[in-house]
């Protein structure tokens, strides 16, 4: 089982952002911990993250050719609540997935309740910090396992 951890515009500067909101630690400490935590849990992981639009659309219609995965953890940061192309995307490859976020989306600005991504995924986690990708990881892993 391999999955495909996708992380778009401005995930790369956690450890440097808000970190009220999204902790201190980088991406790549994030990264290292799901590698980990999947390894443990028979999963391996390859990471991707982009601050343009198009070239998340791309990875995720790789899914299965480049990156030869078997499902799909997004976290699309704000393209979440307006990027019809990448809503498009997922909903052209035929792979389980799930939208993750590090916050809880519906306890912050009005905005960020709606998702034009949800409705193309398995579902949706948030708000638990990079532990979001690990529970995403193990739910793709038990809808593969069906």
């Amino acid at each position: 089982m391999k999955i495909l951890i996708i992380n778009g515009p401005n995930l790369n500067m956690l450890g440097e952002r808000e970190e009220a909101i999204y902790g201190k630690q980088t991406l790549d400490t994030i990264n290292a911990e799901i590698k980990a935590f999947a390894q443990k849990n028979g999963i391996e992981t390859v990471f991707f993250q982009s601050n343009i639009e198009g070239e998340i659309c791309e990875a995720v219609q790789q899914v299965k050719t480049v990156y030869k995965a078997d499902g799909i953890v997004l976290n699309a940061g704000a393209y979440t609540h307006y990027s019809h192309a990448i809503g498009d995307a997922l909903a052209c490859v035929n792979v389980p997935k799930v939208e993750v976020h590090i916050s809880n989306v519906h306890a912050r600005e009005d905005f960020r309740h709606l998702s034009v991504l949800a409705d193309n995924c398995n579902g949706v986690i948030c708000g638990f910090g990079a532990d979001s990708y690990k529970l995403a990881c193990l739910a793709i892993k038990g809808i593969s396992e069906r």
